[in-house]
């Protein structure tokens, strides 16, 4: 019992040496690019947003049709 917690903090203690490790490796981008993507991703996700609204309302009108010709 004593062994496996002896093992386990020894596992913990060494996971977290080579987090630090690689954490000093990463290239963290700059202010600049940060806010680039983001706008990227923003205008992104409002032109989706769009295009779905666009389809969904052509479907939508779709299937209303075809239940307004099948129900009269």
């Amino acid at each position: 019992m004593a062994d496996e917690k002896k093992n386990w903090l020894e596992g913990t203690k060494e996971y977290i040496n080579e987090l630090k490790l690689e954490m000093r490796r990463v290239t963290w981008p700059n202010r600049k690019q940060v806010e680039s993507t983001t706008a990227v991703v923003i205008v992104s996700v409002f032109l989706f947003a769009g295009y779905f609204a666009i389809v969904d309302s052509v479907l939508q009108a779709g299937v209303k049709g075809v239940l307004n010709f099948f129900t009269k």
